[in-house]
């Protein structure tokens, strides 16, 4: 089966790096036009862009700004034209220690909650719409096997803001279906990102790696086929699911 997304054209948000960028490049492979979001890293992403081709460019928001996060969709529109899809996959996974100071762990649950759960929710608010007004669309999130079965004491914050994502593209599934929206779940486990490698250094490989049913830690490459089958409209009927991800290290 040959998946064509050449007439799509896909915002992938967190797309200079990890998952983010395997998706990017898969998604531009099958002939999509992909906006390439990043929050710092203009070269990479600019790199990232030049490798999708088909007319994909790089677009610069701070996830964890409201005024910034609230452009991003339309500035994409502006640039490419209407967005055929919406893929959240922007995250941190900051730590928060139980015996960090109230104003850190503020501040790192205030982080996370901008850019993992607050700033999908604020694009959803503009994609809807658009969707809605363009006969259909398809949001596709990457959350993580964290938001159902929680996270280390550390990383709470992390895994309550997956769960939120996943509460949210449900709710958008269940509630702009008669609209043409179709919405799915990507739940990951571990996967070999820059993000996921702060945990590792903590926690050592042997532990990402101990409950896994393969050999071998999953990569971006892993996950990022299934966005492109998802964006095709081929398992349209699978709105509302989510599909993990993770080596078998957790089947919910």
């Amino acid at each position: 089966m040959r998946l064509d997304l050449s007439d799509h054209t896909i915002l992938v948000t967190g797309a200079s790096r990890g998952i983010g960028r395997a998706t990017a490049l898969a998604l531009a492979d099958a002939g999509a036009t992909v906006a390439v979001h990043y929050g710092q890293s203009r070269d990479a992403a600019a790199e990232v862009a030049e490798q999708c081709g088909h007319g994909a460019q790089p677009i610069q928001a701070d996830l964890t700004d409201l005024t910034a996060t609230d452009q991003l969709f339309g500035s994409v529109v502006d640039a490419l034209g209407p967005v055929d899809a919406l893929v959240l996959n922007a995250g941190v996974a900051e730590p928060t220690p139980m015996e960090a100071d109230t104003d850190d762990w503020h501040a790192a649950w205030t982080d996370t909650m901008h850019v993992n759960l607050r700033a999908p929710e604020l694009l959803c608010r503009h994609a809807l719409p658009h969707f809605r007004q363009h006969g259909g669309g398809r949001l596709i999130s990457i959350a993580s096997r964290a938001a159902f079965r929680g996270d280390t004491p550390a990383y709470m914050t992390y895994a309550a803001s997956k769960a939120g994502l996943v509460a949210l593209t449900r709710s958008v599934a269940r509630g702009f279906g008669e609209d043409g929206v179709r919405a799915f779940t990507i739940a990951p486990g571990f996967v070999r990102t820059d993000m996921a490698q702060d945990f590792i250094d903590e926690y050592g490989e042997a532990h990402a790696t101990s409950d896994l049913a393969l050999n071998n830690l999953t990569v971006p490459e892993d996950v990022a086929p299934f966005v492109v089958f998802l964006a095709s409209g081929q398992a349209d009927h699978a709105t509302g699911a989510t599909i993990d991800v993770n080596a078998g290290s957790y089947v919910h």
